[in-house]
C-alpha cells in the first residue's frame, strides 16, 4: 500500500471515529465467511458500523484524535474489527447473541468516555446504561415522591367527599 493511500486510510478512520461515540475493537480471526457475513447483517440491522482494520492505520489514527487513547493500544494485535455505535451497550449485546465459543471476541472498547479492556469486560459493557437512559431513571426517582403526594391528596379528598356523603343521607 502507498503511503498517500495509507494516509487517506487513516483519515477516514479518524473521521468515523469522531462521527461515533462509541467503539469496540473485536477478535473475528477465526469466524469463517458466512458467519462473518451474518455479522455484518446484524450490525447493519442494529446500527453499528463494522470496519476491518490494519492495527497500525488503526493506532496512527486514534493517536491523531485528541483523546488519548493508549489503554487500548495492547489490544492491537492481531486481526483487529472495529464496531463503531452511538449506543454504548448494543455491540456488546450483539456480540453476546452471536458468540460461540468465545467468538467473536471482544479485545477491547470505549464507551461512555471510559476505557475497557478484555473479554472478561463483556458482561459489565451489556449492563452500562446510555446517557438518556441514566436521565430518563433520574427523572423518574425525581417524579416519584411528587406522584405518591399528589395520588394520596387525590384518594384522601375522595375518602372524605365519601364520609361527608353518607352522613348527609342519614
Amino acid at each position: 500500500m502507498r503511503k498517500e493511500d495509507k494516509n487517506t486510510v487513516i483519515e477516514q478512520i479518524t473521521a468515523i471515529t469522531k462521527e461515533y461515540s462509541h467503539f469496540y475493537l473485536v477478535d473475528t480471526t477465526a469466524m469463517n465467511a458466512a458467519a462473518t457475513s451474518a455479522l455484518r447483517r446484524k450490525c447493519f440491522e442494529a446500527d453499528i458500523k463494522l470496519l476491518v482494520v490494519k492495527n497500525t492505520l488503526l493506532h496512527k489514527a486514534l493517536e491523531s484524535l485528541e483523546v488519548d487513547y493508549s489503554p487500548l493500544y495492547g489490544s492491537l494485535k492481531g486481526s483487529t474489527t472495529v464496531m463503531f455505535t452511538n449506543t454504548g451497550n448494543s455491540p456488546a449485546k450483539l456480540i453476546k447473541s452471536v458468540a460461540k465459543e468465545g467468538i467473536p471476541g471482544l479485545k477491547a472498547a470505549y464507551v461512555e468516555e471510559s476505557f475497557y479492556v478484555g473479554a472478561d469486560q463483556l458482561e459489565a459493557l451489556i449492563n452500562i446504561k446510555s446517557k438518556n437512559e441514566v436521565i430518563a431513571d433520574v427523572i423518574a426517582l425525581l417524579q416519584s415522591p411528587a406522584k405518591n403526594i399528589i395520588s394520596s391528596l387525590q384518594s384522601g379528598g375522595n375518602t372524605l367527599h365519601g364520609v361527608l356523603k353518607t352522613l348527609g343521607e342519614r
